[in-house]
């Protein structure tokens, strides 16, 4: 579990002293709950976001525990590294929205004539309750050729979880290399 700690101050001097230290400034919040203003070991948390199964996971916040999903986060334009991130908290029972990765198996028909594996969607926004989350979407592509694609609509979507994209986009295809 992901060990935070309380942000008191809110100011820039203490924003950017935390950032120094090493830390990951980070917005915990959720439906009817007060809204948490945190901070991670950076380090810690990018090892925590690698080895997490789901698309939920435990964050600890002075003694609180939180089941949280990351909802959003920023990166520093030169140097990529993260400085900002909102932690939605995942309530059971609450319609939310969530982005479930999209995972593939198998080596597609078309790369053996000449074409190209293309990812549009790594993530489908979905919207369901906690219970209902799938962990990821898992697409069968070993029957993809050439000019080829896997639309949303193609997509068996479980019981009680809605997908609000437009039921001709493409999540994964094969297209003619040049």
């Amino acid at each position: 579990m992901l060990e935070g700690i309380v942000r008191d101050s809110m100011h820039k001097q203490a924003t950017k002293q935390l950032r120094k230290d090493g830390y990951l400034i980070a917005n915990i919040y959720g439906k009817g709950l007060e809204n948490v203003s945190a901070a991670f070991k950076r380090n810690e948390f990018i090892k925590a976001l690698r080895v997490k199964e789901n698309i939920v996971f435990e964050v600890s916040v002075a003694g609180t525990v939180y089941q949280v999903v990351v909802k959003e986060y920023q990166k520093h334009p030169l140097t990529s590294d993260l400085l900002h991130v909102d932690l939605m908290v995942a309530q059971a029972g609450v319609r939310a929205q969530y982005l479930v990765p999209v995972e593939t198996e198998g080596t597609p028909l078309g790369l053996k004539n000449k074409g190209l594996f293309i990812v549009h969607k790594k993530r489908i926004p979905v919207k369901c309750t906690l219970e209902n989350l799938p962990a990821s979407f898992n697409l069968e592509v070993s029957n993809l050729d050439v000019g080829h694609s896997i639309l949303i609509r193609n997509i068996e979507m479980p019981a009680n979880v809605d997908c609000y994209l437009d039921p001709r986009v493409p999540v994964v295809g094969v297209i003619k290399a040049k």
